[in-house]
């Protein structure tokens, strides 16, 4: 809920009430209901309605968009950014970091459609109307684009630092990619995108759905969205903050958004929607098995509810340790501490967020950990790096009688001291004895361009990423479990060729697979089953599953049949549909083994 305007904003309520609703304004709409009233409200605002045109927008946000209701700073009010409970992550001051070009959250802010413009071919008067158009962060308005507003799951492709989220949609009868602002905006979002289709009604048929647009005057809205932003407009009230911007809004444009002066309209035209309310049932015949030395396998049988799981909530001791989708009955728990007993059981929850009575409780224990193989293998600073040059080519240099060779690579930058930059290149090391365990490294983007990761190989196969910024790193970033012994080979791939990345403090620690004592082997490592496939269902068994990145099948031709990324994020098993019979492999960037469809 949003905060009470305090005492010190009695200056700027007094100058909103010159706006206030004019006497008569919403007379024409007395006694409608329904679609009668909605064409009748759309008249309303219509008329007065002044066209300020796009770049009008920016002096409009200096009276309709400032923060007088958080912070009380008079900063720019950014519902991707503001933190309606503590700070904000970073401020926008009116008229300066305007959009522009972006990298990070905090670098600029924009003008962000509710209703994406490309839905109306950024046609006027729609394209400059500031009931629905909102000053946001670039970044985080970037990584909007044009989806719908719903309500995001367990996949999650993008968290902004409000919290902000876009995934996958649980919002029932949708099921693409949705973008959630937090609970504190999602009513001031409902009730602009009323405004629109009440305003707009009759060029609705020419607009393009979006996946959230009804193509006729009524509804106006797909039957999934509607009921998501009706359930948005009771669950989050008409604030202060909105009252204080449709009148800013109305001094500005000549128009009201009536959603907001009259919030029972919408009840009145679309009906009250069926809020649920319903829990799931408990999930049942929860199992633990398979135990590593940080990890335990779980599955059960499913919940059931009268709309649909969204999601299973998986607790070990009582502590919260992942989440995943409801159409999952089995999952491995990972980040456990090794020789430990755990008491685990299962939380099933709908779209709505009721949640189920608790499961069952399974016990299991962690095997003992590997004892050894994590004592430091060696580090290279890079101050024997060839000397300062901000040309391109092959460089190479000795450190602790290793050999290092970078290709396509400049020596002039630093991170915390020297550092090698490589463009469309890579760091390889020569041979190196005693294994890896773990490798860190800092990483950072140089002259411009957008973050990404490097891709880290010990002996050709890729076992992780670094991810890097344009922001100096202050820690090196960690791949742990990489458990390769013997000798070993250390390259750093940069696989985006238009950015400048820069290297520096990487370390290793060893690895000594004869140092497992009381753990068998094939704990260690990683196993299918079964093998043959016979129900179109590959699963993998191993420590850590959830941090491969990506999985690739091949057949034996060497032909890429398919490639899937974070394989492992909400189960241990692929899905083979599509595979007719014969020999397969499947390489990930931890392993690589061959399997058989039948």
């Amino acid at each position: 809920m949003k905060r009470i305007l305090s005492f010190f904003l009695l200056s700027f309520v007094l100058i909103n009430t010159l706006a206030q609703i004019p006497a008569g304004y919403y007379n024409p709409a007395t006694g409608l209901t329904g679609a009668p009233l909605k064409t009748a409200l759309k008249t309303i605002i219509e008329n007065g309605h002044i066209d300020h045109g796009y770049d009008g927008l920016w002096s409009g946000y200096n009276t309709t968009d400032r923060d007088y209701f958080y912070e009380n700073d008079g900063t720019v009010l950014d519902m991707y950014s503001e933190n309606p409970a503590g700070t904000d992550p970073y401020n926008f001051t009116p008229g300066i970091k305007k959009c522009g070009n972006y990298v990070n959250e905090g670098d600029c802010y924009n003008r962000e459609h509710v209703i994406p413009q490309s839905l109306f071919s950024s046609a006027s008067p729609m394209v400059a109307d500031i009931h629905f158009i909102r000053p946001t962060d670039g970044k985080v308005n970037g990584k909007r684009s044009n989806f719908p507003y719903g309500k995001v799951g367990n996949n999650v492709s993008y968290t902004s630092q409000n919290n902000s989220k876009l995934g996958t949609s649980v919002s029932p009868g949708y099921s693409g990619t949705v973008f959630e602002p937090i609970d504190a905006f999602k009513g001031d979002v409902a009730r602009m995108i009323f405004y629109f289709v009440t305003r707009y009604e009759a060029k609705l048929s020419g607009f393009t759905s979006g996946g959230m647009l009804g193509g006729s005057t009524f509804p106006g809205l797909q039957p999934w969205a509607l009921q998501q932003y009706l359930e948005w407009h009771i669950m989050d009230p008409v604030s202060p903050e909105e009252i204080a911007r449709n009148n800013a809004s109305y001094t500005y444009q000549g128009n009201r958004n009536p959603f907001i002066d009259h919030p029972e309209y919408a009840a009145q035209i679309w009906g009250t929607p069926v809020l649920d309310t319903t829990p799931p049932t408990s999930a049942t015949n929860v199992v633990a098995n398979n135990p590593t030395s940080n990890s335990v396998a779980l599955n059960w049988t499913a919940a059931t509810d009268n709309i649909g799981v969204a999601s299973y909530e998986i607790y070990a001791n009582s502590v919260l340790k992942a989440t995943v989708s409801g159409s999952l009955t089995s999952t491995v728990v990972t980040n456990l501490s090794s020789s430990t007993a755990y008491n685990f059981y299962i939380i099933a929850k709908d779209a709505a967020g009721n949640p189920s009575p608790q499961s069952n409780i399974a016990t299991e224990t962690t095997l003992a950990g590997q004892p050894g193989g994590n004592t430091s293998c060696g580090t290279e600073n890079f101050d024997n790096i060839p000397a300062s040059d901000s040309g391109y080519s092959t460089r190479t240099w000795t450190n602790n009688n290793i050999i290092w060779t970078a290709t396509d690579a400049r020596t002039d930058q630093t991170i915390s001291g020297k550092a090698i930059t490589i463009r469309d290149g890579s760091l390889t090391s020569s041979s190196i004895s005693g294994g890896v365990k773990s490798l860190s490294v800092k990483a950072q983007l140089k002259f411009g361009g957008s973050s990404g990761n490097l891709n880290v190989q010990i002996n050709g196969v890729t076992v992780g990423t670094i991810a890097y910024s344009s922001t100096a790193p202050t820690a090196a970033i960690t791949i742990d479990n990489i458990n390769v012994s013997g000798d070993v080979i250390i390259k750093i791939v940069n696989p985006i060729t238009t950015n400048r990345v820069a290297i520096d403090d990487l370390s290793w620690t060893c690895f000594n697979s004869l140092g497992t004592s009381d753990v068998k082997k094939e704990k260690s490592e990683f196993s299918i089953y079964p093998n043959p496939v016979r129900n179109n269902e590959l699963f993998v068994k191993g420590e850590n599953l959830s941090k491969i990145v990506k999985a690739e099948i091949y057949d034996l031709s060497g032909k890429l049949i398919e490639v899937i990324f974070n394989p492992f994020k909400n189960s241990n098993k692929i899905s083979l549909k599509g595979l007719t019979k014969g020999n397969y492999i499947l390489k990930t960037d931890r392993f690589s083994t061959k399997f058989i469809v039948e």
